[in-house]
């Protein structure tokens, strides 16, 4: 087998075979199949897609080039969530003990963010103490015992798609559904996991900027999940504007804690529901997925779910006591609010220019590089479709500067009032096949 010869087999829009997928990953990651014949390969599949079988193909291809989690000790179905992103996406730091609080064991693998703000790791870790170098047998203990824990991603799962990921990177070929879904689905299916729930976001703030690129792409994870055994559904959410009202590492585990206290912003709570729902009742608890709801809703009434929080943080180091008063996470020393400059309706908060501002201040990283800093970020007081009077404050930026020209420019740049506005639908679509 000659990888030029898969190349012309691909640039005419012919399919490959699972061998010749299975070869060409093998060496490609074993450094003989060099990265200028990968580069044609992929613009290939950029231009010509990939049926179901082949999207299936790569992804377990890409699965067996590393290390495959083995979950099989802990009891009970092992369901996952994964988010395609966002801006203040504080979704895993609610569900992980939410869902937890019911009984599903949660085995949770997170990175650290690039980007606008900190990845599930960066945020946790502005509660002091709290950690996530466990041993694989203390991972499994401590979900066992508790029903939840986060560990950092193993250094040697899916190096295929790191070798992949990197050369998209620099060739403008990471917008490809195959792709991607097969980078994502890959990383899901190595760590284990019995069922997939997968947050797909849509909008500026957004890998996928409009609803149908969003759709495809979950039809094409959700595909790829079901065919190789993993239980797997889509939800389409918008990220338009932010998620909730808080953008920064210790500002959202703030926000967290007030949304498993009952307090918390109305569209993330929904969103945790509804995603929340569907990893219970994909792990069989609940006759439906209403009464699923009905019974996450009923964790935070009666405070199981918060409970849980603690039992998590405390398991892996962390101090408790920010949890009953989260005054005591990091806090910034100066914090400016943006006014409005008339009065109306909010009509527009581009979630990306405020991720943009909120990593300018520190609260994400340029590079793999860059430090964070985890007190700084923006609290909204307002969303789309709020009325707003003169003068009245629209957010307030948390910041360890004294001078913040730039971070307010690109703040409004990415807000607009105007005379009528509407809010915007939070979920867009369910997608189960």
């Amino acid at each position: 087998m000659r990888m030029v010869d898969l190349i012309t087999k691909k640039q005419h829009g012919k399919a490959l075979t699972t061998e010749e997928i299975n070869t060409m990953i093998e060496e490609y990651t074993a450094g003989k199949i060099p990265d200028y014949q990968m580069s044609a390969m992929l613009m290939a599949i950029y231009f010509k897609d990939m049926d179901d079988r082949e999207k299936s193909d790569l992804t377990m291809s890409i699965v067996h080039s590393g290390e495959e989690i083995d979950l099989s000790a802990i009891k009970g179905i092992k369901v996952d969530k994964h988010s395609t992103g966002g801006v203040g996406d504080t979704t895993t730091l609610v569900l992980a003990p939410l869902v937890a609080s019911l009984g599903v064991p949660i085995a949770k693998m997170s990175g650290r963010g690039l980007g606008h703000t900190g990845g599930t790791i960066d945020k946790l870790e502005s509660i002091p103490g709290f950690h996530v170098e466990l041993t694989q047998e203390k991972f499994i203990e401590l979900v066992n015992k508790n029903k939840v824990a986060v560990v950092g991603q193993s250094g040697n799962l899916t190096p295929a798609d790191k070798k992949l990921y990197a050369l998209r990177d620099v060739t403008s070929t990471v917008e490809s559904i195959p792709l991607i879904a097969s980078s994502i689905m890959s990383k899901k299916i190595a760590a284990g996991a019995d069922a997939i729930v997968l947050d797909v976001k849509t909008g500026a703030g957004a890998f996928m900027k409009t609803t149908e690129d969003a759709r495809l792409l979950a039809h094409a994870m959700v595909q790829i999940g079901n065919s190789v055994g993993r239980n797997t559904m889509a939800v389409i959410s918008d990220m338009s504007q932010p998620l909730g009202f808080a953008i920064g590492n210790a500002l959202e585990v703030k926000e967290a804690i007030d949304t498993l206290n009952g307090k918390g912003p109305a569209d993330l709570l929904d969103l945790c529901l509804t995603l929340g729902s569907q990893m219970v009742h994909l792990a069989g608890i609940g006759k439906d997925l209403d009464e699923a709801r009905s019974l996450l809703e009923e964790s935070i009434e009666n405070g199981k779910a918060l409970e849980k929080f603690k039992t998590f943080v405390a398991s892996q180091g962390g101090d408790i006591s920010v949890i009953d008063n989260p005054e005591l996470l990091p806090k910034a020393e100066y914090q400016v609010d943006i006014l409005a400059n008339r009065a109306g309706y909010i009509s527009e908060i581009i979630a990306d220019e405020l991720g943009i501002a909120a990593m300018i201040l520190g609260a994400g990283r340029a590079t793999k590089e860059s430090e964070i800093d985890l007190a700084v970020g923006i609290v909204l007081h307002k969303k789309v479709g709020d009325a707003v009077k003169k003068g009245e404050a629209l957010l307030t930026i948390h910041t360890n500067k004294e001078e913040i020209p730039e971070v307010e420019q690109k703040i409004w740049e990415g807000i607009t009032i105007a005379d009528s506005a509407a809010p915007i639908p939070l979920i867009h679509e369910v997608i189960t096949d």
